[in-house]
């Protein structure tokens, strides 16, 4: 399959577009990405700019899915990942190519244990999480990946 869509590590300057797929996202019950606004977008890409990682992947010049590794305060070695794509564009790897970025950008940061954010009730997100469990180790042997109880 080729690949339409173009991946690059997401900052401040990407809030808009961050904002944008949490938007267009809010309705989905058992999504784990908060309603954010372009300001609170701004914000927690600045916080991930210091204490994680976020990348984006945009069709052309529309963003369609989003990820970001956060570094959890008690656990300073242990960063928790999420990925959400928007519904038109999923189940073409998307969210295996964003997830594949952020564990080399978590890599690069030196967490040493990755998490999945798996919202309640959502089997196609347990599903993702445990089809990427087996990447992790891949990228940085020295890294581990655990499945949220």
């Amino acid at each position: 399959m080729t690949r339409t869509t173009d991946l690059q590590q997401a900052t401040v300057a990407d809030a808009a577009a961050v904002a944008s797929i949490a938007h267009a996202l809010r309705d989905e019950a058992n999504t784990s990405l908060p309603n954010l606004d372009t300001e609170m977008a701004r914000e927690w890409l600045a916080r991930l700019e210091e204490g994680g990682a976020a990348a984006i992947a945009l069709d052309g010049s529309i963003p369609v899915a989003f990820g970001a590794v956060e570094g959890s305060a008690d656990e300073p070695e242990t960063g928790e990942l999420g990925v959400w794509v928007l519904p038109d564009h999923r189940r073409r790897g998307i969210a295996t190519e964003l997830a594949d970025e952020l564990l080399e950008l978590a890599r690069e940061r030196g967490f040493r244990r990755i998490r999945g954010r798996l919202p309640e009730g959502n089997e196609p997100a347990l599903s993702f999480l445990s089809a990427i469990g087996g990447m992790v180790p891949l990228r940085n042997p020295d890294m581990t990946f655990e499945l949220p109880l």
